[in-house]
């Protein structure tokens, strides 16, 4: 064996071992968390920790977070339920239609020529680097004044005009399509709209996904936005129905756990779904296709 390849043998044990302990630090306290919402009540008192649940593993946890209501709530439907559907409903549409808008806007920074367009994108990126929590007061100064507070809109509307990150992603990967293949559909009659649309979507479906997923994951774990803008029982979000599930039933943790356990499951279904356009959406962002 040469030296040349028995250092680089090492180098990946290195990097192979430092990924698995990287890995481990970040599983474990999410198996913390799921096989606590397996306990009884009466082991999670106990002083000494257990990772396992003893004897046979309780459903009790799943079974109050699925029940549990606010009484204020009509129709009967369970709070976390509710605060599920409430959630899908007010994310689902800005991330469809902002993403949308980002991979037209960032087609146009990427492929079109006309003035201005260096500055506008740097504008564009200087918008990404003010703290949104500076800004907080006066968004909802404006909102107040439109007499959308306590509703979805400010949670929805702005969502709907695409976000800066995404516009940036979008442009380095249709900066990697060859320009010739713009340029020949021109040719064949196709104008700039019909471009992006039949070309351009098609060859950044990854890349589309990977942004989409990154947009839902931002608006389902939101709870500083629907904190301050929903004040009904009835229009609260999913992280808030947690919320107010953990208040009232602190002391019940294999239910508390359930709970956050509960919360994941859509996120991590999009993703085992997805995760094959995900990886190859970030992989080949930046890169000549």
């Amino acid at each position: 064996m040469t030296s040349g390849k028995f250092k680089t043998i090492i180098g990946k044990i290195f990097v192979y071992l430092g990924l698995t302990i990287y890995a481990i630090w970040i599983l474990a306290p999410m198996l913390i968390i799921l096989f606590t919402s397996f306990k009884t009540w009466q082991e999670t008192q106990t002083v000494e920790f257990k990772l396992f649940p003893e004897g046979k593993w309780s459903f009790t946890g799943y079974k109050d977070v699925i029940l549990w209501n606010i009484e204020s709530l009509d129709g009967g439907i369970p709070t976390l339920v509710r605060g599920l559907l409430n959630t899908l409903m007010y994310v689902l549409p800005p991330t469809i239609i902002g993403l949308f808008v980002s991979a037209l806007a960032a087609f146009a920074f990427a492929k079109l020529n006309y003035k201005g367009k260096n500055g506008l994108f740097g504008i564009l990126l200087m918008t990404m680097l003010i703290p949104g929590t500076i800004m907080t007061a006066p968004t909802y100064i404006i909102y107040d004044k439109l007499n959308w507070i306590n509703t979805p809109l400010p949670l929805m509307i702005p969502g709907m005009f695409g976000a800066a990150a995404c516009v940036f992603f979008m442009k380095q990967f249709y900066s990697g399509i060859p320009t010739d293949l713009i340029e020949a559909a021109k040719l064949d009659g196709l104008g700039y709209f019909s471009i992006f649309w039949r070309i351009m979507v098609p060859l950044s479906v990854p890349a589309l996904f990977a942004q989409g997923i990154l947009g839902f994951i931002g608006g389902y774990n939101d709870y500083f936005g629907p904190l301050i803008y929903l004040h009904e029982n009835d229009g609260i979000t999913l992280q808030l129905a947690l919320r107010a599930f953990s208040t009232f039933e602190w002391n019940n943790i294999p239910a508390v756990m359930a709970g956050a356990i509960s919360a994941m499951i859509p996120t991590i279904i999009i993703y085992l779904v997805a995760q094959k356009y995900f990886v190859e959406g970030i992989a080949t962002s930046g890169m000549k296709l």
